[in-house]
């Protein structure tokens, strides 16, 4: 009998320093669970909370009229402490790869002020054409100028 292979290293939090940018999370009641912590789904809302609104406030994104929309093709969150309502939390984004009509990125979220992700993970957009939805060729020029800045 051989042993198992090696498992990939176990994720661990990471530091403040490996994101771009970081914006404010309200937690709200409904967020917690039985449990008394934030329900693991609510983590995915501020993916895409921290993710949509970054590329909003830089005018990479018009999501009601842009001709360009990105769709989640892939997501993964590793948890490492729990967080609870009232706590104020902070969402840290960076952009790990751009693509010619996708982009992965990578979200750290904290509790305020903390050094250490509690939580981290990823999203994939793949951007395509609003009427179509089909990928585009090629990212928009103002979307790429943004998503490189978040590199």
């Amino acid at each position: 009998m051989t042993a198992a292979a090696p498992s990939a290293a176990r994720p661990q939090p990471r530091p403040r320093a490996d994101f771009a940018v970081f914006r404010p999370i309200t937690t709200r009641w409904m967020d917690n669970d039985v449990y008394g912590h934030v329900n693991n789904v609510v983590y995915y809302s501020w993916f895409d909370t921290a993710v949509n609104a970054t590329l909003i406030e830089r005018g990479a994104l018009d999501p009601l009229h842009g001709e360009v929309i990105g769709l989640v093709v892939q997501t993964q969150c590793h948890y490492f402490e729990p967080l609870a309502f009232p706590q104020a939390v902070e969402a840290g984004v960076r952009v790990a790869h751009v693509g010619r009509s996708s982009v992965r990125y990578e979200v750290g979220i904290f509790a305020a002020g903390a050094a250490r992700s509690a939580a981290h993970g990823h999203f994939v957009h793949v951007y395509v054409d609003r009427a179509s939805r089909r990928p585009v060729v090629a990212l928009p020029p103002a979307l790429r100028l943004v998503l490189e800045s978040l590199q």
